[in-house]
């Protein structure tokens, strides 16, 4: 991977510990970044952190005044935030006429809801500072929709949405949001699929391979440098062509 260089710089990734948000994380350390991790798995965040050699923290994302009182922590430390990456997501696949309350409830709030949070907390610092990048990991999933997958669908669809938003308010301050729509990814989760549904998936995508964490974070680390400094309010596809 090309390297791009982030010295100086802060960033904050949610759901560091493992997936696509630890690739995120461990490339823009890679690359000079200050990279400061956020999930609820403890031992992942030690993983992570023997690499990134920051401070990283056990946050609920979906908790609005516990993400404002880590912001507050978090800029007692290192006085601003360059980059803001909201890559925490859950399932809680179903289809909908068997789709409880709950796991509607829960998927909406860890997948939308902490993008809300985050941004929030941090808008005034961002502004004041009138530079910084917002980077939201949505999906395909969001674009094209999915059975099974009602409440997954709507919070990254409104994750997209949401970020078009942000990037109309804030681009007059010089801070810039963008959305990365992963499609097919191999991570732990994917590849528990039974081989005959990673199958059916490949027919649909026309590089025919399934992409890797390091394929979503490497946009990521063109996005938070200067090489995408005119780049806002996009949704930027990283699936293999899959829905193009």
């Amino acid at each position: 991977m090309m390297k791009i260089d982030l010295f100086g710089k802060t960033a904050c990734v949610t759901g560091a510990a493992r997936g696509i948000g630890r690739d995120i994380a461990m490339t823009l350390s890679e690359n000079g970044a200050k990279v400061i991790g956020i999930d609820l798995d403890k031992e992942g965040l030690e993983e992570l952190k023997t690499v990134t050699k920051e401070e990283t923290f056990i946050l609920d994302v979906s908790d609005f005044n516990a993400v404002n009182g880590f912001k507050d922590e978090f800029l007692a430390k290192y006085e601003k935030c360059d980059i803001l990456v909201n890559n925490a997501g859950i399932t809680r696949d179903n289809l909908l006429m068997r789709m409880t309350e709950n796991e509607w409830d829960k998927v909406l709030s860890v997948n939308l809801k902490s993008a809300f949070n985050m941004v929030s907390a941090f808008s005034r610092t961002l502004i004041k500072q009138k530079s910084g990048t917002i980077v939201n990991i949505a999906s395909v999933i969001g674009i094209m929709g999915n059975a099974g997958q009602a409440n997954y669908a709507a919070s990254k669809g409104g994750l997209i949405a949401f970020t078009k938003s942000v990037a109309k308010e804030f681009a007059s301050r010089g801070v810039t949001a963008n959305a990365i729509a992963p499609g097919f990814i191999e991570t732990k989760m994917t590849q528990a699929l039974p081989e005959n549904v990673r199958e059916e998936y490949m027919k649909f995508i026309p590089l025919k391979k399934f992409g890797t964490p390091k394929d979503v974070a490497g946009i990521v680390l063109f996005l938070s440098s200067d090489l995408a400094k005119y780049v806002t309010g996009q949704v930027i596809n990283c699936d293999g062509g899959m829905i193009m």
